[in-house]
């Protein structure tokens, strides 16, 4: 089991644009995506990495990627946003088993929701998707599978209050459970990569018992 510490920064940071520059002023390195679980039927590893680091009030996620094609077609959150050209942090912050998943595609376009498994999971309410600020090298409007190489960014920033099923006032001191990924189960050569090694049969991201350890100073 891997391990990630997130830093705390001591500046604001109120907008998700603002983030790749803060987290470089603040020296925060990039941690690889490299797992490649399923070699004998998703063989493909595009190249991602991921840095983070909180303010107390937010989480701050910003994901570089760099693959052979890409694809957005969802066009408003809630959507099929895994079947894009898709990053995905996953995060039990408590004890009690339930865990998000927050899997955003590379126009912006978001999926929040919460339980203990895969199945019955409940979407965030509308005020909680509203509330996450992201900013994507690639604009904000849909396209259909561009088959050329690519590299492209996306910043997060998560409120707090992102974490609706939980009674979380600060990031500080939190000691959580995770796992990232990068997805594209309609891209011309799916994958699913991740950044804690997961040993399933076939693919897939809803195991909490392979998530890492995710430390917030």
């Amino acid at each position: 089991m891997q391990e990630l510490t997130i830093t705390k920064l001591r500046q604001t940071v109120a907008n998700a644009a603002d983030i790749p520059a803060a987290l470089q002023a603040a020296g925060i390195g990039y941690t690889p995506v490299t797992n490649v679980n399923w070699p004998a039927s998703y063989p493909y590893q595009p190249k991602m990495a991921f840095a983070a680091a909180h303010t107390g009030d937010a989480l701050l996620i910003h994901y570089r990627v760099e693959e052979q094609s890409v694809r957005a077609v969802a066009r408003k959150d809630h959507e099929h946003i895994w079947e894009d050209s898709c990053a995905e942090f996953f995060i039990m912050p408590a004890a009690d088993g339930l865990y998000y998943n927050i899997e955003c595609n590379c126009t912006g376009k978001l999926l929040v929701a919460v339980g203990k498994d895969r199945n019955g999971r409940e979407p965030a309410p509308m005020e909680v998707m509203q509330g996450v600020d992201r900013w994507t090298s690639l604009g904000t409007e849909p396209f259909s599978v561009r088959n050329e190489p690519t590299k492209w960014e996306l910043a997060l920033r998560i409120p707090v209050r992102t974490f609706f099923r939980h009674q979380l006032d600060s990031f500080e001191g939190l000691q959580a459970k995770g796992n990232v990924y990068k997805c594209g189960d309609n891209l011309p050569v799916p994958h699913f990569i991740s950044w804690n090694p997961i040993k399933t049969e076939t693919p897939d991201f809803h195991r909490p018992e392979y998530f890492g350890k995710i430390i917030f100073e």
